[in-house]
């Protein structure tokens, strides 16, 4: 059944209790916590999404947001995340519960799928060819969620799972984190965009979460081929441009990527060269939203390479 079927005080009092079982991409979480903003925050992003009951089938990773005591209810309250009997991230305020709960699933797979080449970069898909978009972590999810606004498919918005063996690309369509003035560049491009903004208005950064669209998470399980590789770069005012990356420094810039614990390996710099070589790289700059997306079309139209 679908998150959204299962009724909002049902839903809570699974979390409380024996855990919510959720699937996003190849992974399934089993969810637990008694903040109510945790459960705000699946209803309105995570609508669309696989749950079953926890005692249906095992899950990858079992995770918790709790408040840790009883008087941190009141003084101070605070968030726990939880992994497996590990607490990896720093406690966060308790109306930040949600964007814990993200940066934890972000945690799980970039330390334990071991099984993926992971890259630090977002990707989105159309026509079965996937863009990959490299460059430090937030400053893509605005073009990512303009893309996928656009009719492009969610792929990642910060981890791209790369598959060892065939070197095609698994999706994890999760919601797309925005900060600062780019949550009202968004409701601007798309203002019937849905987002869940936290609510600590004094916060710094602002932080907000775009739902994925519906089919993003339908075809979750639809394997894409690498496209293009682009690095974007924004700059305010200034013309779209694309211009053709080397090769050698693509290569490089996928190794320097790579969020495996390990140092790459042999055959992780051959998945590396491989996408180098499949996929044509590009600089692009541009100044606005509507002109990236122009210069994505673009490149739609150029046949693949051979």
């Amino acid at each position: 059944m679908k998150l959204l079927q299962l009724p909002p005080a049902e839903l809570r009092g699974k979390l409380a209790g024996a855990g919510v079982w959720l699937r996003t991409g190849p992974f399934s979480f089993r969810v637990r916590s008694d903040i109510p903003s945790v459960a705000q925050g699946l209803v309105k992003l995570y609508s669309h999404f696989e749950v079953r009951s926890t005692h249906e089938s095992a899950a990858d990773f079992q995770v918790s947001v709790r408040s840790p005591s009883a008087l941190r209810r009141w003084v101070r309250p605070l968030a726990t995340f939880a992994s497996d009997g590990q607490h990896p991230l720093a406690p966060s305020p308790r109306n930040e519960a949600f964007a814990l709960l993200e940066r934890g699933f972000n945690w799980c797979v970039s330390t334990q799928a071991h099984r993926y080449l992971i890259l630090q970069a977002a990707a989105v898909e159309k026509y079965g060819r996937a863009a990959l978009l490299c460059a430090p972590p937030g400053s893509v999810s605005t073009l990512a969620a303009a893309l996928t606004l656009s009719g492009w498919r969610l792929l990642s918005d910060e981890l791209t799972l790369i598959d060892r063996k065939t070197g095609l690309i698994r999706a994890l369509p999760r919601p797309i984190c925005l900060k600062n003035q780019s949550i009202d560049l968004i409701r601007q491009f798309a203002p019937d965009a849905i987002l869940h903004t936290l609510s600590n208005k004094a916060r710094q950064p602002q932080v907000a979460y775009l739902r994925p669209p519906r089919d993003s998470v339908v075809r979750q399980h639809d394997l894409a081929t690498s496209g293009w590789i682009i690095f974007p770069r924004w700059r305010d005012g200034v013309p779209v441009t694309l211009v053709v990356r080397p090769r050698a420094e693509t290569m490089s810039a996928l190794a320097l990527s790579a969020l495996n614990p390990t140092l790459l390996d042999a055959e992780d710099a051959r998945v590396c060269a491989a996408l180098a070589d499949l996929a044509p790289a590009y600089d692009l700059q541009y100044g606005g939203l509507h002109d990236a997306i122009a210069a994505f079309d673009q490149l739609i139209q150029a046949p693949p390479p051979a």
